[in-house]
């Protein structure tokens, strides 16, 4: 596979070692050099004050913005409720075989769903989120492995049912682009 840098901007505040763990999961996922670089863009225009939402189209084609020129790819993180106008939320979105992505924690959360707060398993599940996004720009589709990172998630239950990486088919796919 000849992969292009992955870019991972940020927008909102992440923890350094929160971002350094999803950063080394994306380097061994996809074999290259991941940036980590904070952003800073008034989302406020992409806010829908009668879903109370942001707008995930939106927001995507102001990363893909952000993002430029070049083969690299780029994934935008989010703490914001995201939804597109077809689906009552989305936890991310991609341009598939594309180069931008964004993704979202914020329905990831423990808390969300009135349980205890599990900083590690939201690592999971935000990791899971961002290395699924990704493989969409790499033209990558749901995939029907139970346990692949590339199944679709419609809540955080199948997030939680899939590893952490891509089934033996999505890779030999993966290697061949």
């Amino acid at each position: 596979m000849n992969t292009p840098a992955i870019t991972i901007l940020t927008f909102g505040r992440f923890e350094r070692g929160f971002l350094d763990k999803i950063s080394e999961v994306v380097t061994r996922e996809f074999s290259c050099i991941v940036t980590v670089k904070d952003a800073h863009v008034d989302i406020s225009d992409f806010f829908d004050p009668l879903r109370r939402q942001y707008n995930g189209n939106m927001l995507l084609k102001e990363v893909d913005a952000i993002n430029g020129l070049g083969n690299s790819k780029t994934i935008g993180l989010f703490n914001v409720d995201l939804f597109i106008p077809i689906l009552t939320f989305i936890f991310g979105q991609a341009q598939l075989n594309g180069k931008t992505a964004i993704a979202s924690h914020y329905r990831l959360s423990n808390e969300r769903y009135g349980m205890p707060p599990d900083e590690e398993l939201l690592l999971q599940r935000f990791t899971k989120e961002v290395i699924h996004e990704l493989g969409h720009t790499f033209g990558l589709i749901h995939c029907h492995t139970p346990t692949c990172v590339m199944r679709s998630s419609t809540y955080v239950e199948d997030i939680d049912q899939k590893e952490g990486g891509f089934c033996s088919k999505c890779r030999i796919e993966l290697e061949m682009i």
